[in-house]
């Protein structure tokens, strides 16, 4: 009796641990997964300074804003922890941060809305977010 009591034990354990695991999705050939430390506001993820231990291999300047798109519940999360530093991991299409031609020092001239009519995020880089974690630091408040 304990012998199969112990055997139903391990089992459930395995399968507890297999579905606990997080598969990650694959990555489009069009977009690229990136992890962003940073500030949010709302829906709008102002970049940070890389740091040494994780440098990243993504063209994100600090400073740099994105339009964060993701389940109700993760951006719930998320928007619980404005105003300290976050790590968000998400998809960014490749093509959109490239937009324009750069003039340099830091300045970027690209095209405008058909008929002159902009939108607010027409420019913005839309990254779908697939999680986060609070990282050390804390946000600057205007």
């Amino acid at each position: 009796m304990r012998t199969s009591a112990a055997i139903l034990l391990s089992i459930s354990l395995a399968a507890a641990s297999a579905s606990a695991q997080q598969e990650t999705k694959p990555v489009p050939k069009d977009s690229v997964r990136v992890a962003i430390p940073g500030c949010t506001k709302g829906y709008v993820f102002t970049a940070g300074p890389r740091t040494v231990e994780e440098p990243g291999n993504f063209e994100i300047r600090e400073g740099m804003h994105l339009r964060m798109n993701g389940p109700k519940k993760l951006m719930g999360e998320i928007k619980a922890h404005e105003g300290s530093m976050v790590e968000i991991v998400g998809l960014i299409k490749k093509g959109q941060y490239n937009d324009g031609v750069n003039i340099g020092g830091g300045v970027r001239v690209s095209p405008g809305a058909a008929g002159g009519f902009n939108s607010p995020t027409a420019g913005q880089i839309q990254i779908d977010v697939e999680g986060w974690r609070q990282i050390e630091g804390a946000c600057r408040t205007k």
